[in-house]
Formats: structure tokens, sequence, C-alpha cells
């Protein structure tokens, strides 16, 4: 269940971990409102660093992708799962030893940056092999990368997500290569990014911080990697995660705290009371009714959020049946026609 603060957010943790696509940008936009409540957050003393599951690009492109936007960023501010994967790699290997590196410019310059030699073909006799996203690879340098994982050189993925936005549309990730891999080899990979810990800890590690907190807008990723690193989190509403992914969010992927925005970080975040026929928060009031969601009342957008997320998940635990949320308007109570 959600739980309250103390204060408000950027108070309380002194290391905001920010993912970027859908909580930052979209696509090459920003998310309207990100760069000025950044700005805040970090007018008040807190640390922050943009993680990314994108192997592609090395952290000094992010960062100038995100000053073009409005947001202040620096090069050691980002942390890539390419860097996860590299630092995986050198702990166990020698410095200077020889990694494949199947994706993009991102993966290569990481293992450079972990005292590794970066090689693209299998005659440079590498010593284990480091797969992420990367738009231009060849199918001959895929089917060379799958034979020396299946000969049984050690594996580690940058990532193994599904998908990955692009201009003309959502695409397949570098989840999907993994699969391919997983099911020619029978290798099971590590896997350095989100929803596995290694990218939260390299992040902590480089960035420094006693009071981490998680912000992302994926369930499956960014909370679930929260969860995994022992970290809270805040999820923010303005990239995937919409009314029905969150009612119907297991135990395993339900976020700390909830807002619609990253104004959320700059807010002391309360929790619903519990009453004999539902839960309360500020002027909203929701019970499950026959299955379905009801909510009365009126108040802010955020506290509406909370007390409906709060009633399904109480009434989903309880009897194992998602509530139905027809009809729902974000903000409005029951019924209530959606503005034009």
């Amino acid at each position: 269940m959600l739980r309250s603060s103390t204060g408000d957010l950027c108070d309380d943790h002194d290391l905001v971990l920010l993912d970027l696509d859908g909580v930052v940008y979209i696509g090459r936009e920003a998310v309207p409102g990100a760069a000025d409540a950044l700005d805040e957050a970090r007018r008040r003393g807190t640390r922050l660093a943009f993680v990314t599951n994108n192997a592609a690009r090395p952290p000094d492109d992010v960062a100038r992708h995100l000053r073009s936007l409005g947001v202040v960023a620096k090069p050691t501010d980002v942390v890539t799962s390419a860097q996860a994967a590299a630092r995986m790699v050198a702990a166990r290997l020698p410095t200077e030893s020889r990694v494949l590196a199947l994706g993009g410019p991102g993966v290569a310059r990481a293992l450079e940056d972990e005292g590794l030699v970066a090689v693209f073909a299998a005659e440079d006799q590498p010593a284990a092999v480091v797969t992420g996203y990367g738009p231009d690879l060849t199918w001959r340098q895929i089917m060379r990368a799958a034979v020396l994982i299946q000969g049984g050189l050690p594996w580690v993925a940058c990532n193994a997500d599904w998908t990955i936005p692009t201009d003309y549309g959502v695409g397949p990730g570098h989840g999907v290569l993994v699969e391919m891999f997983r099911s020619f080899t029978g290798v099971e990979p590590e896997i350095a990014g989100k929803p596995r810990r290694p990218l939260i800890d390299e992040t902590i590690r480089r960035v420094e911080g006693e009071r981490p907190l998680m912000v992302g807008d994926r369930l499956d990723t960014d909370i679930e990697g929260a969860l995994a690193a022992g970290i809270p989190s805040l999820l923010v509403l303005t990239g995937v995660t919409g009314l029905a992914e969150l009612v119907a969010a297991p135990e395993s992927v339900r976020p700390t705290y909830l807002s619609s925005t990253l104004d959320g970080l700059m807010q002391t975040h309360p929790v619903p009371a519990r009453e004999a026929d539902g839960w309360r928060l500020a002027g909203w009031a929701a019970a499950v009714v026959d299955r379905q969601l009801v909510v009365r009342g009126e108040g802010s957008v955020d506290d509406w959020w909370r007390v409906v997320v709060t009633t399904a998940w109480s009434s989903l635990d309880a009897s194992g049946a998602v509530a139905d949320t027809t009809g729902l308007q974000p903000g409005l109570p029951t019924g209530e026609p959606e503005a034009r």
C-alpha cells in the first residue's frame, strides 16, 4: 500500500533517481513542467541522477539531449545500463580483458571506461560478451555473438526491455534479442538494467546518497527495480502507466508514493484512512460496491489517485479480483462526465 511521507519528498530524500522516457521526456520532447520541477528539487539541495536502461547512447549524449530540453545535466549525472553491465564484467575479469561489445556506442564506451578492451569480432578472442540495444547491428554480428555465448563465454545483457519507443512507434527492444539468444543457446544471461538491481546500485555508488528515491513511470521496470534494490519509489503518471494498470498492480510492483507529475517531489504525501465501507482522503471517498469502484467527493487529482489505488489494492488483496473502473475519470467522482 502507499506510504505517507514525513515531509516533502525532496526534503526526505537526498538522492532522486529519475527514469527518463515518460518521466523527463517523451521521445524528443520534454514532459511539460519537468525541467522546472527538477530545478526546484535541485535548488532544495537534492542530488539528481538520470537512470536509463537504454544502453545505446553514452552518458554525454544523454546529458546533451537533456540540456537541449532545458534540464540541467552533466554526463556524471547520467547512469546507463551499459555502465552497470561493464561494472559487472570488470568485477570478474582482469584489466584490459577483451569483451565483445554487441550494441550501440554506449556499450563500447562503458567497457573502455572500466579498463576493458571493447572488441567487435569473434576473431579478437573476447573473454566475455556484453549485449545491448543497437539499431545498426547486423545479423552477422548477432550470429557470432550467439555462437560465442553458446560456446561458454560469460554473457551480461544490459537490459531485457521488450519494447523501445521510436520516432515511428513502439518497436522491439533489446529483450527480444535476449530472448532469441536464450532460446538458441540455452544460456540465462546476467541482466544489469531495471528491474534487476545492478543499475540502481551503480547509480547510488556513482552519484552518492544515503536516502535514495526512485522515480519512474513503469511498474515493471522502475517500481519493481526499486523494490528489488530496497529503496522507496515515486510513480508519476506522465508515461505509460494508467488507471487500468494501477488498479490491477500486485504487491510486487506497487509504488511507495504516487503523483500525477514531478511536482510530487515538492509535496508531502498523505495516505487514505480506512472507513467502514471504504477509504477516505481529504475530500474524496471510495469503495468497491459489487466489484465496481465508486468514487465520491471532490479535491485534488493526486488525492483522487491515492484514494482510488488504495481502495482497488485493498479489494484486490482481499478478493483476488480486480475492481471494475469503467467510467472513472481521474479527478472526478463516479458518473461525472469528463470536461471538454
